[in-house]
């Protein structure tokens, strides 16, 4: 503890005049938003971008209730601040304090289901939006169906009155709502997913449709999904973080949250109930957002996860660290450049990849975030498909090579083993942890890398119908290789 009083709504007039502030009068907020997931990226992100469009003069409808689904951390650590929490904004250069207000409620999922699903109901609440990280919506990533027998949707399907998941909660809300006559509602997925809204409607309507098909048709019929694109790299914030914003604040905040500069945000304009003017805040309203969250998943997380398997196994601890290795810089610019961009190019002719490419690589570069390899490298299984996957498909479907692309997957399979090249021992961070780790050790007990790159890719929870495709276990073989004979740093090296 710092030993200074806590951040609160009291102490708004005292903070330093560089610190930005709450412009609207947060008593006034009716809560238009119940938000599932109240993580780090959800507060730097949407919570931001709707400050600024309540700052800019949006009708005070569009206050937020967040749910943490969960833990109680969060939640315990905003109620004594009553919502408030402070956004650290760093580069290189400087560091710039916000403190977000337009959090008006919280709630614990676990604590009080029904509490939630009420709040879902409400006849304010117009918009439900996520952030679950990809392995809250307990779905087959590769085939992005609802796993019927995932224990959790098991129990939501038997459990109106007590969901577990965000996909009970907003089938068994929704169920309410139309029971109770209630208008339909908006459902907006913030995750990185590929075609999020699109995703996020099918596994709600596959929820349902074991409930009553008539829920499945109304929802179908009446509630919008927006597909969305969401950029922003946030890091976890540590005590030293913390520490250093209660400093500057000159109160102590339990829940301040750590990003960079960058914001990006494409979202399709169908809100069946209104929404606040986001726009304010770097929103970009479109048609479709498909090629916008294409360019992000490939480029971005791509090459996101290809640099946190990399430094995991080789011990570079954080980004910045990792990407200032020449090997890694070079390797995962010319992967950006060789196998990602081509696939983006039709999607998107007006966007300067190239630009997009060098903006990305500083962006990675940036030393104030330290943002740890560890925690991307964390639910491989349900990132790779979109992240990677995708690519390599598009990739041997116009007959072009996947070299790069097969090195990236191979960083990610080696990590699997749990020990880094030094020999010290990590856990393996994934929903399918106990899975994989069987995998890894069926398939290190084969002779040849062309037997470890098939038995890997029978894996269909992960490669689906990439487990029958010669030519990318191939490449995948000759990548496992590669890594096996010379390690990381060469295999990058010669790789590039």
């Amino acid at each position: 503890m710092s030993g200074l009083a806590r951040l609160h709504p009291s102490a708004l007039g005292d903070l330093p005049r560089a610190v930005r502030r709450p412009l609207f009068a947060r008593d006034s907020l009716k809560c238009g938003i119940v938000h599932l997931g109240l993580g780090a990226f959800a507060r730097a992100h949407l919570l931001a971008c709707n400050d600024d469009a309540l700052d800019a003069g949006a009708a005070p409808d569009w206050g937020v209730v967040g749910v943490s689904l969960r833990h109680a951390a969060v939640r315990d650590a905003l109620a004594p601040q009553q919502g408030l929490y402070t956004l650290a904004l760093r580069d290189a250069q400087a560091t710039a304090l916000r403190v977000v207000g337009s959090l008006q409620g919280l709630q614990l999922a676990p604590e009080d289901p029904r509490a939630v699903l009420e709040r879902i109901v409400h006849p304010h609440t117009r918009i439900v939006s996520l952030t679950v990280t990809e392995q809250g919506y307990c779905h087959d990533p590769a085939t992005r169906r609802l796993r019927l027998d995932h224990p959790d949707i098991v129990h939501d399907l038997a459990s109106p009155d007590a969901p577990r998941t965000a996909i009970g909660l907003i089938a068994h809300g929704l169920a309410r709502r139309r029971a109770g006559g209630f208008a339909p509602v908006t459902l907006l997925s913030l995750d990185n997913l590929p075609a999020n809204g699109d995703t996020l409607r099918g596994l709600v309507i596959a929820f349902a449709e074991r409930a009553s098909s008539g829920l499945a048709r109304w929802i179908e019929r009446e509630c919008t999904f927006p597909n969305s694109m969401v950029d922003r790299i946030v890091p976890r914030a540590t005590e030293a973080d913390r520490a250093a914003v209660a400093q500057a604040l000159g109160f102590e905040d339990a829940a301040a949250v750590v990003a960079e500069p960058y914001l990006a945000w494409a979202v399709e304009d169908r809100f069946v109930a209104g929404r606040p003017d986001w726009g304010a805040g770097g929103a970009r309203f479109v048609e479709r957002a498909e090629p916008w969250e294409r360019l992000k998943l490939r480029m971005l997380n791509g090459a996101h996860s290809t640099i946190a398997y990399a430094g995991v196994l080789a011990g570079w601890s954080t980004v910045d660290a990792a990407i200032a290795q020449p090997a890694l810089r070079h390797f995962v610019d010319a992967l950006m450049c060789e196998e990602i961009a081509p696939t983006l190019a039709d999607a998107l002719p007006s966007a300067d990849l190239d630009a997009y490419r060098a903006e990305l690589l500083a962006r990675f570069a940036n030393p104030a975030l330290a943002h740890r390899t560890a925690q991307i490298a964390m639910d491989g299984s349900q990132k790779l498909p979109q992240r990677l996957l995708g690519t390599v498909r598009d990739r041997l479907a116009a007959e072009q090579p996947v070299g790069r692309l097969a090195l990236a997957v191979a960083l990610w399979l080696t990590h699997l083993r749990g020990a880094d090249e030094a020999g010290h021992p990590f856990a393996i961070d994934d929903p399918l942890a106990p899975a994989l780790a069987e995998l890894h050790r069926e398939a290190a007990a084969l002779a040849g890398d062309d037997a470890r790159a098939r038995r890997f890719c029978a894996f269909a929870p992960v490669f689906g119908d990439l487990a029958g495709e010669p030519r990318w276990i191939g490449a995948l073989s000759g990548a496992l290789g590669l890594l096996r004979e010379r390690g990381v740093g060469p295999s990058l090296e010669l790789a590039a």
